[in-house]
């Protein structure tokens, strides 16, 4: 089985940094100095933050869907990072330390799966998340802020 992991594109988020942090402020974003690691996972990378670095915080609608399960919260981005792209069934080394929730979603943006792991089996667990043939994609939060990751798409060859 074949799956994708998909960050989303740096370029979403390129003039928020160009603004004052008054003008931030006014759209409800914080712009802020990584001051511990990990602590600022960031979504475009997926990878956590370094000490020193400059992030942004941003509501970001990340289930864009005519569901009940729409949904938007808080992420973390870096400054002057470019969208990573992800080999098939690789695994961002940030998914490994921390507790997760995996929720899968049919082509309707109806959630028919949940599940929580520590980090430990994220590969095992989006592969059997799959097995179910009405899942077309996955989202993987932090489980304990909630706070959406990224999404995970099967590959069809």
């Amino acid at each position: 089985m074949k799956f994708k992991i998909n960050a989303l594109n740096h370029q979403e988020f390129i003039s928020l940094f160009e603004k004052s942090d008054i003008e931030l402020e006014k759209q409800s974003i914080k712009r802020m100095i990584v001051n511990e690691k990990p602590g600022y996972p960031c979504r475009v990378s997926l990878e956590d933050a370094e000490i020193g670095e400059e992030v942004i915080l941003v509501s970001y609608e990340f289930h864009k869907t005519n569901s009940p399960y729409k949904s938007r919260g808080p992420i973390f981005v870096r400054k002057g990072i470019e969208t990573k792209e992800f080999q098939y069934n690789e695994i961002p080394v940030m998914l490994n330390h921390r507790l997760l929730s995996f929720r899968g979603y049919d082509k309707k943006g109806f959630m028919k799966v949940a599940k929580t792991e520590k980090g430990l089996d994220t590969k095992k667990i989006i592969e059997q998340i799959f097995e179910n043939t009405k899942i077309e994609y996955i989202h993987i939060h932090n489980a304990s802020p909630g706070c959406y990751n990224c999404e995970v798409r099967r590959v069809n060859y």
